[in-house]
């Protein structure tokens, strides 16, 4: 940490938010820090292996091993390490393996599942033990401890097995792993084997999942999602969270060119001469070979080459929504919107406003309860947003007019709803309850067109931090999941990174609205220095 925050190493924007993230962790009440359990977890497996564990390696085992709370759960049970490749990361697993396994670490049966899409790849840190227990200079000892096969390696005492495993989920059901280790998981496309071999964690004490992994070119897989988690974590937006980040990549493309800036990739680099002889190869390589520096740049930099699917706004500026919404806001003009895509799923109704200058977006989200068991949805967002009362759970038959049309009625109490947009297929099930309520539904387009008219207006909002969803971080993720695709004919078009895990109800809502932004007026805050200023214009 000290390292890091001193700039003794080059370290990465996300290097440099998780000891921010650390620290506000380990202040919070309840804390026990275990300095035996880290200590051994370092020394145990040292007489054996044939390297010693980095800075960077030593300070992760702090916190796979020492950290917990006073009633015994640990701080972190899901670890992501994105690391650039030649880091040493399929050896560091199997010296935390190696002391997993043993009496050491002090659970019985505490099984270790390797999981790749490979048989080769799977098999590299269970070869790293087994070739550690055949060393002729401690295979005698290591015979009397553990058994081993080509396929298996169990210490007698604790019972503790470890294997490795191809992505054949269907016949992994019924495992009872205490750890799962997924090598490369930036190669998952989506959850099927991810949720087969996790299914089996829980049946013992202290499990533990370890995604460890370069960079890769599967976007809207796995390893995005983990990223994108990572990034709400280390910005403190999901604080039950128990995933430990440790993201190491380039802050920008420029950066290659600087062999400095190289161990924010790869905090390795420095200690391995062999390794930088390698890299200084391979960049060498590349300045005449487009796809060998498509390749130095997302394996070696975890900087993948921009892809052609652009982000809506960065995640500073949808950090930067994170603005307080006015104080008295009866009376103020708004356009109401709703999105959908089915009855047993999302729904999201929202209101957009003008306040001095600034568009104000206030949205609601209606989830049906078999929405999350349908889908992979991430858990730690949907228990955020119930808690913070942006999120209702309906357990309903469907979502149905009633719960849609209930919410808009009570705004109404506070707010002068002008309009509430919809799409046609929306306004089937919603117009006439709507229409017999009073309100005025306006239909609106989906598609290219209208999102090319829409898409300057969005930019700009984003850009000068001029739009506000306030403490919201659900409208923050619908965000996220979006990309914009520019056609060839000039339109811009909004689409879903995932077609079920990334939701979106809330952006499409939002753009529902922003198609009648020109009815609004502006309107202006009632402050004690804004009615000051009034009553001066009057004197005047």
């Amino acid at each position: 940490m000290h390292m890091v925050d001193s700039g003794t190493i080059q370290a990465c924007n996300e290097q440099k938010l998780l000891m921010d993230f650390i620290r506000w962790k380990l202040d919070q009440p309840g804390v026990v820090i275990d300095a035996e359990a880290i200590e051994k977890s370092v020394e145990v497996p040292a007489d054996y292996f044939p390297f010693e564990l980095f800075v960077w390696q030593r300070f992760c085992n702090a916190f796979i091993f020492g950290v917990r709370y006073e009633d015994g759960r640990l701080m972190f049970n899901r670890f992501l390490i994105e690391i650039g490749r030649g880091a040493g990361k399929n050896g560091y697993i199997s010296y935390n393996s190696f002391f997993m396994l043993t009496g050491h670490h002090g659970i019985q049966n505490y099984d270790i599942d390797i999981v790749a899409t490979s048989e080769k790849q799977a098999k590299t840190s269970f070869e790293d033990v087994y070739n550690v227990l055949d060393e002729p200079k401690h295979s005698k000892k290591m015979k009397k401890v553990f058994y081993k096969s080509k396929v298996l390696i169990q210490h007698k005492k604790t019972k503790s097995k470890m294997e490795y495993n191809t992505s054949n989920a269907r016949t992994k059901d019924g495992k009872r792993s205490g750890v799962i280790i997924f090598d490369e998981i930036h190669e998952y496309d989506n959850y099927g084997d991810v949720k087969v071999f996790t299914s089996g964690l829980g049946k013992k004490p202290d499990p533990r999942t370890f995604y460890i992994t370069t960079d890769g070119y599967i976007r809207g897989g796995v390893l995005d999602d983990l990223k994108a988690e990572a990034k709400m974590v280390l910005n403190k937006e999901l604080p039950e969270s128990t995933l430990f980040p440790f993201i190491c990549k380039l802050d920008d493309e420029k950066e290659v060119d600087d062999i400095d800036m190289w161990e924010k990739a790869n905090p390795s680099y420095r200690y391995n001469k062999h390794l930088q002889t390698e890299m200084k190869q391979e960049y060498h390589d590349m300045q005449l070979n487009s796809a060998l520096r498509t390749e130095f740049m997302t394996k070696r930099m975890n900087l993948p080459v921009e892809d052609a699917r652009k982000e809506v706004a960065t995640y500073e500026e949808r950090l930067a929504t994170d603005q307080p919404l006015p104080e008295d806001l009866k009376g103020i003009e708004a356009i109401g919107a709703v999105d959908f895509a089915q009855i047993r799923d999302f729904c999201s109704v929202g209101l957009l406003f003008k306040v001095d200058g600034k568009r104000y977006w206030m949205q609601h989200t209606f989830m049906h309860h078999t929405a999350p068991k349908l889908q992979d949805i991430n858990p730690e967002i949907i228990a955020l947003a119930i808690e913070k009362k942006l999120l209702t759970v309906v357990y309903d038959e469907s979502i149905n007019s009633s719960h849609v049309l209930n919410w808009f009625v009570e705004q109404a109490k506070t707010f002068r709803i002008l309009k509430v947009s919809m799409d046609l297929y929306r306004s089937t099930i919603l117009k006439e309850a709507f229409t017999t309520a009073g309100f005025d539904v306006e239909i609106v387009r989906r598609g290219p067109a209208t999102h090319a008219m829409l898409s300057p207006l969005v930019e700009e909002m984003f850009v000068q931090q001029s739009i506000v969803f306030g403490d919201d971080p659900l409208m923050r993720w619908y965000v996220g999941n979006i990309y914009k695709e520019e056609h060839h004919n000039g339109n811009v078009e909004y689409k879903k990174i995932d077609k079920e895990k990334r939701k979106t109800d809330g952006f499409f809502a939002f753009l529902h609205a922003l198609n009648f932004d020109s009815v609004l007026k502006e309107q202006t805050a009632i402050t004690k220095d804004n009615v000051k200023k009034i009553f001066k214009s009057f004197n005047y």
